[in-house]
């Protein structure tokens, strides 16, 4: 696979909404037969869940869209990161920041929201995709919309720059 080919989704811990990204980019990207063409993960900026699965309610909400969500925690390796994936994909402000600060290349890292076409135009703050953790179990479904709609325009630019 090439960098042009491949997209890491990050967030702070690895447990919610970057694996559920992940899952729902690669389960668009099966449904429109173009999943072998690309190599896709996710990460967290922070080391506290590596090694721990996904948290359960992103993996029920996974579920009732009819999608399986396996994963197990990993935290940036900048080092192999930066020249494995073309695709920088931060959740919110915050864990872009994180990603120039650890040396990513500025013009590879974007907003996960600035893929939805609903929000072509919107100003940096209204991007962000909030952090379900300390939320109760519909903000995982707020936070799946949020992703499903990115993830769905992220496919979409990228087939169309390959």
């Amino acid at each position: 696979m090439t960098p042009a080919s491949s997209v890491l989704f990050v967030c702070l811990g690895n447990i919610c909404r970057s694996p559920l990204a992940r899952v729902i980019f690669t389960h668009l990207a099966a449904q429109r037969g173009v999943l072998e063409r690309l190599h896709v993960d996710s990460c967290g900026t922070g080391p506290w869940h590596v090694g721990k699965g996904a948290d359960g309610r992103s993996i029920e909400v996974a579920a009732r869209h009819q999608i399986k969500l396996a994963h197990t925690a990993r935290q940036l390796d900048p080092t192999a990161d930066f020249l494995k994936f073309g695709w920088l994909i931060a959740m919110d402000r915050q864990n872009r920041d994180d990603l120039l600060h650890a040396g990513a290349p500025r013009d590879r890292v974007y907003l996960m929201r600035s893929f939805d076409p609903r929000l072509a135009g919107e100003p940096d703050h209204r991007l962000d995709v909030p952090d379900p953790y300390y939320g109760e179990s519909d903000g995982f479904e707020r936070v799946y919309d949020m992703l499903d709609a990115s993830c769905d325009g992220l496919l979409h630019r990228m087939l169309r720059e390959s």
